[in-house]
């Protein structure tokens, strides 16, 4: 346990308190500000707080944060798709819904537990226990390639790729509305959504730079058939922008319309292409999956409403 005392001074006064916290108590982000407040470890004179309070000049918040729960990842045999695989990684076709690495919420079922089971010790250290041999990620329902590093020395070299925009990572996503133009970029910057910290914006504020070039396969009335490819990789890179050039990615419930999508659930978005240089030996290898079922069926329907 840590406990922290904040005196409220004027600069302070009248700001919400999980947005305080967030901004003034080192490593606490707004989200785990409102978690504390909830679970009573925000107090003033001994009372509980809720997380719309607005401290006054002179209140003394007293702030427990609790010890991290520890968390066991443990091996599970879940079936895995690997469409490559040597001693130094392997590349794996993520389903839909499956989350890649364990957090608050999901503990199991998620793609370091496979991996656990099937490289047992032979996965790379440099993300910790909980994120081992994770070189990048992709989000829950987003489906498609992932690569994988089996040990240090590959991790190293796969993520300087990353950092240098050398990886080739190609997406294909079925988008709202017609985008009339054949080519297009979106060169905007991403950074957290400044009203809701759970969602990424484009926005000048503590952002990086982030760049999206997509071309149309496909129109379908209402929808969009597009590929997208990256040169940089933000989280929620290509929703996002999508989103902010008007052609949300179908399905998509955070960047998308409320109303959702028939025989949708979460974004029309797959990872169809990954490309790297090999960490050991120099080869330049890309891999290409096929299109998931969602995808094809979601995309048959509209091809029927033609």
């Amino acid at each position: 346990m840590k406990d922290i005392k904040m005196i409220i001074e004027s600069e302070d006064a009248e700001i919400r308190l999980d947005k305080l916290i967030g901004a003034k108590v080192e490593n606490i982000s707004r989200s785990y500000a409102e978690k504390l407040i909830q679970e009573g470890y925000v107090k003033l004179n001994g009372k509980t707080l809720s997380k719309s309070y607005k401290g006054k000049i002179g209140d003394c918040i007293e702030l427990t944060i609790p010890n991290p729960v520890k968390l066991d990842v443990s091996a599970e045999n879940i079936p895995l798709d690997i469409m490559y695989e040597d001693s130094d990684l392997l590349v794996v076709n993520k389903p839909k819904g499956m989350v890649v690495h364990p957090a608050a919420g999901n503990y199991s079922g998620t793609l370091v537990n496979a991996l656990l089971a099937h490289c047992g010790d032979s996965l790379s250290s440099l993300n910790g226990k909980i994120r081992p041999g994770i070189v990048h990620r992709i989000d829950k329902n987003t489906s498609g390639l992932l690569i994988v590093a089996k040990n240090d020395l590959a991790h190293k070299n796969l993520s300087e790729q990353i950092k240098v925009h050398s990886f080739t990572r190609i997406y294909e996503a079925i988008v709202h509305g017609n985008i009339k133009e054949d080519y297009g970029t979106v060169d905007a910057p991403i950074g957290r959504n400044p009203i809701n910290r759970k969602k990424m914006a484009v926005t000048e504020k503590s952002s990086r730079n982030a760049v999206t070039h997509y071309h149309v396969i496909c129109r379908y009335g209402n929808f969009t058939h597009i590929q997208c490819k990256l040169e940089t990789g933000r989280t929620h890179q290509i929703r996002v922008h999508m989103s902010y050039i008007g052609h949300p990615i179908a399905g998509d419930d955070v960047y998308g319309p409320k109303k959702p999508v028939p025989g949708l659930s979460g974004q029309c978005l797959h990872a169809r292409v990954i490309g790297f240089i090999h960490p050991r030996d120099g080869r330049y290898i890309e891999i290409t999956s096929s299109l998931p079922d969602y995808f094809v069926k979601f995309l048959n329907k509209l091809q029927k409403q033609l």
